[in-house]
């Protein structure tokens, strides 16, 4: 499994353009084959900085959703006006962090 997570940056006053663009994308993400997670959420909107986790089932589902022609266009859209502090992370021993 492949845990993706980091942070997003976007000036403050593109925030709410930002994540109406991203809702679509999150979306069809989530149904895509190999998505176990995916969600973004606004961390500081004063300074447009978001936090981004994801977990992917292997690397073949990572690189096709990179691939997509939504998540190209997502990120063609936003280029330029976008920073990114997102990395990948190998995960194995999956397990709970509390007992039922």
């Amino acid at each position: 499994m492949l845990i993706v997570t980091g942070t997003l940056s976007v000036v403050p006053s593109d925030l709410t353009n930002f994540m109406a663009d991203l809702g679509p994308l999150a979306e069809a993400t989530r149904r895509r084959d190999g998505s176990l997670f995916y969600h973004t959420a606004v961390l500081d909107a004063r300074t447009g900085q978001l936090l981004v986790v994801e977990r992917w089932r292997d690397e073949a589902a990572l690189a096709a959703y990179l691939r997509s022609a939504d998540t190209i266009a997502f990120l063609a859209s936003w280029q330029g006006r976008l920073k990114s502090g997102i990395r990948v992370y190998d995960a194995e021993n999956e397990r709970p962090i509390a007992t039922e």
